[in-house]
C-alpha cells in the first residue's frame, strides 16, 4: 500500500497542470475518442489550467505591495497561517490515503454504472477537500477507520451535491456538460450564498439593488469595462496603502490584466472540455441510455473567469486584512486566506445571479465566518498537522477550518464529546 501511495503522491506532486491532461486523456480514450483528439483535448485542459494558475499568481503578485503594507501592521500574532498547500500535502501522509483515493475513484465509476449519479469527478487535485477532514478525524479520534469513512463518505456526498448544482453552474457560466466538484464551496459557500440572498430579499430597499458589471458598462461606457475597473481598483488600493505612484500604477495594470486574461484561460480549458463533453454524451447514450447526461466534475477554478467574482475578490482582499485587526480574539494574520479568497467567491456570484452588490454582501459575511473559523479551530488544525508527522512549531492554522464545513463540524463535535 505504501507503494500505491507513493505512486499517487508522485502524480500529485506533478501538479494539476500535468495531472489533468493525463486524467482527461485517459477519460477521452474511455469515451472512444481518437488518440490524437484525446491528446489535444487533455493538453488544452492542462494548458488552460496552467494559464489560470499563472494569472491567479499575477493577482497575488500585483497585490503583494498592499499585502506587505498591512502585514507589517499585523505583527504580534501568535498563530501561523501555514496555507492550504501545506495542509493538503500533510493530509496525504495519513495511512489510509492510498486506499481512500482508490475507493473514491472506484465508487464513482460504480455509481455511474448503477445510474446512481451522472457526475464523473475528474478533479483529483481537489480530493484533499475530502482527505483533510478525514485526516482531521483520524487525528482527533485516533481512528483509522473513521478517517477513511469520512474521506470516502464526503466524496460520495460531493457527487450528489454536484449533480444537484450542475444545472445552475451550466446556466450561469455557460459551461455545458460540466459541474463543480470542489467540496468546500458547493456544500458551504453556495448554500450560504443562497441563504443570504433569501434574507436580502426580505429587506425593503436592499432587495431592489441590482448591480451587474454588464449594466454598469452599458450605463457608464468605458469606465464599466472590466479592464478599466481592474486598473482603477488596483491603483486605488495602491494609493490607499501609500505606495509610490509607479507601484500603484503597476498594481492597477496587473489587476486589469487578471480581469482580462482569466476569462481567456477559461475559454482554452472549455475548448478541451467541450470536446470531451460531446464524447461523454455519445458514450452515455450508447451505454447508459438515451437522454442521460454525464457531467464532468471540475475544479472551482473554472468559475474564476466571472467578472463579478474577480472584482469582488479584489475588493475583499483589503477588507480581509482590515477584519484581522477588528475581529475580537484574532491571534493569526490571514496571509493564507488572502490567497484563497479568489476561490471562495465564484459560487457566491452564482447564488447572487451576478449581482455585484449581493456578491459583495455575501462575500463579506462569508469571509467573516472563514476568518473566525480559521482562528477558532487553530488547535484542531495543529493537532492534525502533528498527527500526520509534518513538523510544525507552535500553533498553526489554515482557512480550510473556515470554509470546509466538514472540518468545522468535526472540530466542534470533538470539543463537545471531549
Amino acid at each position: 500500500m505504501e507503494a500505491v501511495l507513493s505512486v499517487i503522491q508522485n502524480i500529485m506532486d506533478m501538479g494539476a497542470s500535468v495531472m489533468l491532461p493525463v486524467v482527461i486523456f485517459i477519460l477521452s480514450c474511455v469515451f472512444r475518442m481518437k488518440i490524437g483528439k484525446a491528446l489535444k483535448t487533455g493538453l488544452l485542459v492542462g494548458i488552460g489550467f496552467q494559464g489560470l494558475g499563472l494569472v491567479v499568481g499575477l493577482l497575488g503578485t500585483s497585490l503583494q505591495p498592499a499585502i506587505d503594507y498591512y502585514q507589517e501592521m499585523g505583527s504580534g500574532y501568535t498563530t501561523m497561517d501555514v496555507g492550504w498547500a501545506a495542509v493538503g500535502a500533510a493530509s496525504w501522509s495519513v495511512p489510509f490515503a492510498a486506499i481512500a483515493i482508490l475507493m473514491i475513484v472506484g465508487l464513482n465509476v460504480l455509481f455511474i454504472l448503477l445510474k446512481w449519479t451522472t457526475v464523473m469527478n475528474v478533479d483529483i487535485w481537489n480530493y484533499i477537500h475530502f482527505l483533510i477532514p478525514g485526516a482531521l478525524a483520524y487525528a482527533l479520534f485516533d481512528s483509522f477507520w473513521l478517517g477513511l469513512t469520512v474521506t470516502v463518505g464526503l466524496s460520495i456526498v460531493t457527487l450528489f451535491v454536484a449533480q444537484w448544482f450542475a444545472p445552475r453552474w451550466e446556466a450561469y457560466y455557460g459551461l455545458e456538460g460540466t459541474t463543480c466538484t470542489t467540496f468546500s464551496f458547493i456544500t458551504f459557500a453556495y448554500p450560504f450564498g443562497l441563504l443570504v440572498n433569501k434574507l436580502i430579499d426580505l429587506i425593503p430597499g436592499l432587495n431592489k439593488i441590482d448591480i451587474s458589471l454588464e449594466k454598469v458598462e452599458s450605463k457608464i461606457g468605458f469606465f464599466g469595462d472590466p479592464a478599466v475597473i481592474g486598473l482603477l481598483v488596483g491603483t486605488f488600493l495602491g494609493v490607499l496603502t501609500r505606495q509610490e505612484f509607479t507601484v500603484a500604477i503597476s498594481m492597477g495594470v496587473g489587476v486589469s490584466a487578471v480581469l482580462v486574461l482569466i476569462p481567456k484561460m477559461v475559454s482554452v480549458m472549455m475548448e478541451g472540455l467541450t470536446a470531451i463533453g460531446e464524447a461523454a454524451k455519445e458514450f452515455m447514450k450508447k451505454h447508459i441510455g438515451e437522454g442521460k447526461k454525464l457531467y464532468i466534475g471540475m475544479d472551482i477554478a473554472l468559475g474564476l473567469g466571472d467578472p463579478t467574482a474577480i472584482t469582488t475578490t479584489v475588493i475583499l482582499i483589503p477588507i480581509a486584512i482590515f477584519l484581522a485587526f477588528i475581529i475580537p480574539g484574532m491571534h493569526y494574520f490571514p496571509v493564507g486566506v488572502l490567497t484563497v479568497i479568489v476561490y471562495m467567491i465564484p459560487l457566491l456570484a452564482v447564488a447572487s445571479n451576478g449581482n455585484l452588490f449581493r456578491t459583495l454582501v455575501t462575500g463579506f459575511f462569508f469571509l467573516v465566518i472563514v476568518l473566525i473559523g480559521t482562528n477558532t479551530f487553530a488547535p484542531e488544525a495543529t493537532e492534525m498537522m502533528n498527527a500526520t508527522g509534518v513538523p510544525v512549531e507552535g500553533v498553526v492554522t489554515d482557512s480550510f477550518w473556515g470554509y470546509n464545513l466538514a472540518n468545522i463540524i468535526i472540530s466542534l463535535f470533538h470539543r463537545i464529546v471531549g
